[in-house]
């Protein structure tokens, strides 16, 4: 009973065949018969409906079942039925056709039958010359054919497609192949614009590749996908870049592309470090109920007044309020709860197809425990202000010194255990001080290095630059000339020098990495096309006698 697509409707063909009584057995199948005809593949249903049509049982259940499925299941279900009643043919009381004599008699093909049986057209298991056959009984017939009179008249006058059509189909196939459509969806399109068969235009488009593989509309890719480019396709869909776009570009399919990018994010969340506090809290019956619950209230007499005249990044800070002893235990607990139900859900991750689901639940418990722990660190960058203001000497760089101090606090805020009952700005105050005693000594140290005694002198020597005029008026005419030579060179090309080289309007210069991920490519392949570029634009630049720096 395998060949079932319903799980729900395979355990009651089951049950009913191994329980049901030879009388009620009789009569189930032709209810199941007189349901059949009323269900349409496009609609979905109840299995409890389908259940009560079938026995006069309603069970209670939310289990639905789409129209198509149900259509081909109830005529397994009729055929079960049936054969385990291994009734003789001389006992129907009506003619009832085999599946070749159907055939024959529509002139169709036997495929063509059991496409109709899969779409609605009942057909029974009965004993015919000492063996069970499938037949389909002549009442059956004629209401099938009633209620579908077109199908079977486009079946009847089927012909073999000529060159003309079968190049037409061809053509059709590669414009919507070059949309980033599958086999599948193309056939069908196709299918109904030219009133043929899905399974024929798909055999067609089949023949066809196996024939010209060199110009195959849906070509057979049979190498690996790498594991740097499997990474690839993963950031450049993280960025944006859709399913279609990368199926053309790497030319895969778009399930294969879903499958790759289900596989990185797997091995990715698999490899991925969890770190977190542990407790015997997170292990308590009630624990999510507990540890997720409301946070405490802010109290609302605790916002502080912003100072005038501070720069603009220290006035935001005294936007964010201070956290009370309570809500730091809440949001700390809860930061660690969140990392441990991650960690579990890691130890889950295998092969299997339950990956998807349990990697889709890990990532957003781990971006639940990130929105908290960056709402620890913004109500505790005042405190990182305050101990770099005592740290502050000559020569340092208050806002380094401040950025600094803000990773001491992210550290400390992945360290502190909240458990043993302190309060967290007295453990981030330690951690930050301890940073800044190793890492003020040692940026002087770095700088004294470099001391010439000269200081002042450099500090008080006047700029001999030239004119800041005159140097723009040469910088745009180098661009000018620049973006001149850029035109002889090809797409590729000059994106590559675009991207490299900051060229383009408000853009920064990348890196070889950044361009490839831009250009759906390696970086060592960006890098080819660079030197071999870059001594284009050198040939170009002697034959117009243009003078470019770097160049």
């Amino acid at each position: 009973m395998s060949r079932y697509r319903n799980e729900r409707i395979r355990e009651l063909a089951e049950q009913q065949v191994r329980f049901a009584p030879q009388a009620v057995k009789t009569r189930q199948i032709s209810q199941a018969e007189d349901f059949l005809f009323s269900v349409k593949g496009g609609l979905e249903y109840r299995f409890g409906e389908v259940c009560f049509a079938v026995t006069g049982y309603r069970p209670e259940t939310d289990v639905v079942v789409k129209g198509r499925d149900l259509a081909h299941d109830l005529r397994c279900l009729v055929e079960d039925l049936s054969g385990s009643l291994n009734q003789p043919i001389s006992e129907l009381g009506e003619p009832a056709l085999t599946v070749k004599e159907v055939s024959e008699l529509f002139s169709v093909s036997a495929k063509t039958v059991d496409r109709w049986r899969d779409r609605g057209l009942p057909s029974r298991r009965m004993n015919v010359g000492g063996r069970l056959r499938v037949v389909i009984p002549q009442s059956i017939l004629n209401r099938f054919v009633a209620d579908h009179r077109d199908e079977i008249d486009r079946g009847s006058s089927f012909r073999q497609m000529t060159q003309e059509e079968r190049q037409e189909v061809i053509l059709a196939a590669r414009e919507l192949a070059a949309e980033g459509l599958g086999l599948t969806e193309v056939s069908r399109r196709i299918g109904e614009r030219f009133s043929r068969a899905t399974e024929t235009i798909r055999y067609t488009l089949r023949d066809f590749d196996k024939a010209h593989p060199e110009n195959a509309i849906f070509p057979r890719v049979t190498a690996q996908v790498s594991g740097e480019h499997q990474s690839l396709i993963f950031d450049l869909h993280a960025q944006g870049v859709v399913i279609e776009d990368l199926a053309r570009r790497f030319s895969r399919t778009k399930s294969s592309i879903q499958s790759i990018l289900a596989d990185v994010r797997v091995r990715r969340l698999r490899a991925m470090p969890v770190e977190y506090m542990d407790s015997e809290e997170f292990r308590m019956d009630d624990a999510e109920s507990t540890i997720l619950g409301e946070p405490p209230a802010y109290d609302e007499k605790s916002s502080v007044r912003v100072p005038k005249g501070l720069p603009a990044y220290l006035a935001e800070l005294y936007k964010v309020p201070l956290l009370n002893k309570p809500q730091e235990q809440y949001y700390f607990r809860k930061m660690n709860y969140l990392k441990f139900r991650a960690a579990e859900l890691q130890k889950e991750l295998n092969d299997g197809r339950a990956n998807a689901r349990v990697a889709r639940r890990m990532e957003a418990l781990l971006d639940d425990a990130n929105r908290v722990k960056n709402l620890l660190t913004r109500s505790n960058l005042r405190l990182v202000v305050s101990i770099a203001k005592r740290h502050l000497k000559p020569g340092v760089n208050f806002f380094e010194l401040v950025s600094d101090g803000n990773m001491s606090l992210i550290r400390a805020i992945e360290k502190f255990d909240y458990a043993r009952g302190n309060k967290f700005s007295t453990y981030a105050s330690w951690a930050i001080m301890k940073n800044y005693a190793r890492s003020v000594p040692a940026e002087h140290t770095r700088l004294d290095r470099f001391r010439t005694g000269y200081e002042e002198v450099f500090y008080d020597s006047q700029d001999g630059r030239g004119n800041a005029f005159a140097d723009e008026l040469v910088n745009k005419a180098q661009r000018a000339a620049i973006m001149e030579i850029l035109e002889e060179l090809n797409g590729r090309e000059r994106k590559v020098i675009s991207y490299r080289f900051g060229l383009a309007k408000g853009t920064e210069p990348e890196t070889l990495e950044q361009v490839g991920n831009r250009l759906g490519v390696t970086k060592e392949r960006v890098r080819q096309i660079e030197v071999r570029t870059l001594e284009k634009l050198r040939r170009i630049a002697r034959v117009k006698g243009v003078d470019i720096p770097g160049i």
